[in-house]
């Protein structure tokens, strides 16, 4: 478990780049965005379900790096204030990816811990 000091740490002020995967919201710092790339054709394979692939390229250390997404949401202004620890719901391996969450307008933003995500 976490201690309350060390996800005060983890909390930013500023903006987050959000995006969708799996009917969650997540966002990530956008100094870390280089690019999105929206709507990328795929080839369909036959009697598979029909895909859009959207990819926002991130760069860490020099490094580009291309997560798939379900779609790009918009960028949005978060106050450390607002920081919270992962929901207790979060389980598995998805919550060691997580910082922590800022409540939105009706809606839980989970903000990634890049570097772990590209690591893991």
């Amino acid at each position: 478990m976490t201690a309350p000091t060390d996800i005060k740490a983890s909390a930013t002020s500023g903006q987050l780049a959000t995006f969708r995967l799996d009917g969650d919201l997540y966002g990530i710092e956008v100094e870390h965005v280089q690019e999105v790339l929206r709507s990328q054709q795929l080839t369909r394979v036959p009697l598979a379900p029909t895909a859009v692939a959207v990819v926002i390229v991130v760069r860490l250390h020099g490094e580009a790096v291309s997560l798939l997404v379900d779609s790009i949401a918009d960028v949005v202004d978060v106050d450390a204030s607002d920081f919270e620890a992962p929901p207790d719901t979060l389980e598995g391996q998805a919550r060691d990816l997580i910082r922590g969450a800022y409540k939105l307008h009706g809606q839980l933003l989970l903000a990634l811990d890049v570097q772990k995500a590209v690591s893991a």
